[in-house]
């Protein structure tokens, strides 16, 4: 582990996170954090904290950080597509191998119609990107 602290400290919350300036105040390395910024990773905005002014090395790592985040959601994303993919095939198998009657009766309809909405909306996607490359949209 480094002894040495980040310049910034990024609290994560929905959208963005609040940003702090990070300082060791004296020799006891009691750590300092200091609020400077709310960022929105949605609408890329920085708001300052209060009548602060943000330096350029401020902004920059800010901006830094929020491309960082912004890559670390769509790799979740996508992540949490691929668990689910492997839910429904644990699913197919546990309905086909294990469910009783009763259970099955507690979720069939609401995975059909989940699944139903599911494939439609998968199934218009790729018809749309079909009709994209062969110029036809």
């Amino acid at each position: 582990m480094s002894t040495e602290l980040p310049p910034y400290y990024f609290r994560v919350r929905d959208n963005g996170a609040f940003v702090f300036r990070v300082t060791a105040a004296d020799r006891a390395r009691r750590i300092e954090m200091e609020q400077i910024a709310v960022v929105n990773i949605r609408n890329g905005e920085i708001k300052a904290n209060g009548d602060r002014a943000l330096t350029e090395g401020d902004i920059e790592a800010i901006e830094t950080w929020m491309e960082d985040r912004i890559v670390t959601l769509a790799h979740r994303d996508i992540d949490d597509i691929l668990r689910a993919v492997d839910t429904l095939n644990q699913t197919t198998h546990w309905a086909q191998s294990r469910a009783t009657d009763e259970q099955l009766d507690l979720v069939t309809d609401a995975m059909l119609l989940a699944m139903h909405d599911l494939r439609t909306v998968l199934v218009r996607k790729k018809a749309d990107r079909v009709l994209k490359t062969r110029g036809m949209a």
